[in-house]
């Protein structure tokens, strides 16, 4: 059984509700009708508490436990759609699993992967979330997301789905040439996304807009 397969046959929702998401979605500006395909496709009930399960196809963001968050689907789309800008992808970093919803999304548009949680308990489940699915190819890492994977790198891509106030360089350090790292940049109610595009050692940013994140702590818990 492929991936698709298994995510219509784990508690499809309404294909009204989701169509009514994606149309917003396209409505805010979401012109990337790959992403909008996988964001109607991609069973976001299972991310989220199943007494929140009503709610997962509403644009909003929800609690996951551990004091954090499943993203509005706005800013996973808008993430996705920035980040896969340009060049082909073909390897990404993400900082900060979560509840693996926004790890689904890049895994249906890219050909692996990585991603680096702080919090063993969230490693854990969305792990095997995303296994029952039938992702294979995402690699997970329960450590300081601030640190990255180094013996991974150099990635395409990161993607920072916690806010820092500063993108760490050791992030940085481990973008490919021509690579690009998205990040809520900032602290509390001052965050702004911001594209960092490498070329050779310069960085050119582009401020994009504003945004709400928990911060990115380090060490692990």
């Amino acid at each position: 059984m492929d991936v698709k397969q298994k995510k219509e046959g784990l508690g499809m929702t309404s294909r009204r509700t989701r169509n009514r998401l994606v149309a917003r979605l396209r409505e805010q500006g979401i012109s990337n009708e790959k992403v909008l395909d996988v964001i109607n496709e991609i069973p976001r009930h299972l991310f989220v508490d199943e007494a929140l399960a009503h709610r997962a196809y509403e644009d909003t963001s929800l609690p996951i436990g551990f004091n954090q968050t499943i993203s509005q689907p706005y800013v996973v789309a808008k993430m996705t759609e920035t980040l896969l800008s340009g060049p082909p992808k073909k390897k990404i970093l993400e900082i900060g699993t979560g509840s693996g919803y926004q790890t689904a999304v890049l895994a249906e548009l890219v050909e692996k992967v990585f991603s680096v949680e702080r919090i063993s308990g969230l490693v854990k489940r969305a792990r095997r979330i995303l296994g029952d699915i039938g992702y294979r190819n995402i690699s997970f890492k329960h450590a300081d997301g601030g640190l990255g994977w180094e013996n991974q790198a150099p990635f395409d891509s990161i993607i920072i789905t916690a806010s820092p106030r500063t993108v760490p360089e050791s992030l940085l350090n481990q973008l490919a040439d021509d690579g690009s790292v998205l990040a809520p940049v900032g602290d509390g109610d001052n965050q702004e996304l911001v594209l960092f595009k490498k070329t050779g050692t310069e960085f050119q940013k582009t401020v994009m807009e504003p945004v709400k994140f928990v911060p990115l702590l380090a060490g692990t818990s």
